[in-house]
């Protein structure tokens, strides 16, 4: 029986998030696991006259051949990735985790070696072309979840499927008040942060770019911030999970940072110049996204967080950091995780996770979930 969730997923993301016009390329990339999805995605680009095309992927086979990699070797990969962008229009990356430490088999200095050989293949896809990234749901996602594998399923598609349009439009007041914002404070339990974003573009998220989302995003002015902050989530980068990850900033650099993997997590702010720099400023908002279940794409539009983000800036939200380090790290502000104050030039727009101004209530959980008819699930 064909599952109806798919359908309007994949009706979104070929609609809403693509757009995708009559004639046009996208190039489906991502696990067999995938499959169901997938096969719903090329239904839906015929639909609109658009021309499907389809890289499957293993993740396991991928690591094999990434962990003896050698610069040549990369340079020809490199090269593939080229002609394959030059040829489409667009890019729908579908990720089905099986096992979400994989790449930690790869050793540190050979991803390096990619990040930096890859930077100018990833900078055309990103600014160049439209893409979305989904995560497809997997009994490993569950796992790291703490979930069953149904539930979690059913968890997915409830969260990619939030009424996009509504979101985009109540947006727009947050959106304007950061764009007129100079001064950042984020106050939390062992966390006093403080920081620039004059003249940084913001950036609303809604669909775009990542399903699901839910986020409004800039950067700090890069020698604008100093103080502490404390994460109160676990921070995954590349298969390693880090846990009460600290940081400490002074005139915008990181001069100290602690977690429970301290070593490691140093070694990954020294890969770069730009590293310990912060690149991203954002404020989650997805009304059905309440905890952690260990994956970023979906726990940075956790609803009353941030996210600060190490390494590098978006050009779309540019404070002119560069890294091949980009790592989003997500501090939950609302009361039962001890609570916090977020404030603009001074006036406190967001306590406990909740937004306090009356033009931003709009955005807060329960308004956004008054209507349950506005959700496509």
């Amino acid at each position: 029986m064909k599952d109806e969730r798919l359908v309007r997923l994949a009706n979104t993301l070929v609609n809403h998030s693509l757009e995708l016009q009559k004639d046009q390329a996208v190039l489906i990339t991502g696990s067999v696991v995938a499959k169901p999805l997938m096969k719903e995605i090329i239904r839906e680009v015929y639909k609109v006259g658009g021309k499907p095309f389809l890289e499957l992927q293993d993740d396991e086979l991928t690591v094999e051949i990434a962990k003896s990699s050698n610069e040549a070797s990369v340079e020809i990969l490199k090269g593939w990735l080229e002609k394959k962008i030059e040829d489409v229009d667009a890019l729908i990356h579908i990720r089905a985790i099986n096992n979400d430490a994989e790449m930690s088999e790869v050793p540190s200095d050979v991803m390096q070696l990619h990040g930096k050989v890859m930077k100018p293949v990833h900078d055309v896809l990103t600014n160049q072309r439209n893409w979305v990234l989904l995560d497809y749901p997997t009994s490993a996602g569950a796992q790291k979840a703490k979930m069953g594998t149904e539930r979690y399923e059913d968890y997915v598609f409830e969260v990619c499927g939030i009424d996009y349009e509504m979101l985009a439009e109540r947006q727009k007041a947050l959106q304007n008040l950061m764009e007129r914002t100079e001064k950042v404070r984020i106050v939390a339990p062992n966390t006093d942060l403080t920081f620039s974003i004059k003249d940084i573009p913001v950036v609303a998220s809604h669909g775009k770019r990542n399903i699901p989302d839910g986020e409004i995003f800039t950067a700090p002015v890069k020698d604008s911030v100093n103080g502490t902050i404390t994460y109160n989530t676990p921070c995954p980068y590349r298969g390693v999970t880090y846990n009460n990850v600290s940081l400490t900033l002074k005139d915008g650099k990181i001069v100290d940072a602690v977690a429970d993997n301290t070593e490691k997590l140093n070694e990954i702010l020294d890969s770069d110049e730009g590293a310990r720099y912060i690149g991203e400023f954002a404020i989650g908002m997805n009304p059905l996204i309440n905890t952690p279940v260990g994956n970023i794409l979906f726990d940075e539009k956790i609803n009353g967080s941030i996210h600060f983000t190490p390494g590098l800036a978006y050009d779309s939200a540019d404070n002119g950091n560069r890294s091949m380090v980009h790592w989003d790290m997500v501090l939950i502000l609302r009361e039962e995780y001890g609570g916090g104050e977020l404030y603009f030039d001074n006036q406190l727009i967001q306590k406990d996770g909740l937004f306090v101004l009356d033009e931003l209530k709009p955005l807060n959980p329960d308004q956004l979930l008054e209507k349950e008819e506005k959700l496509h699930i």
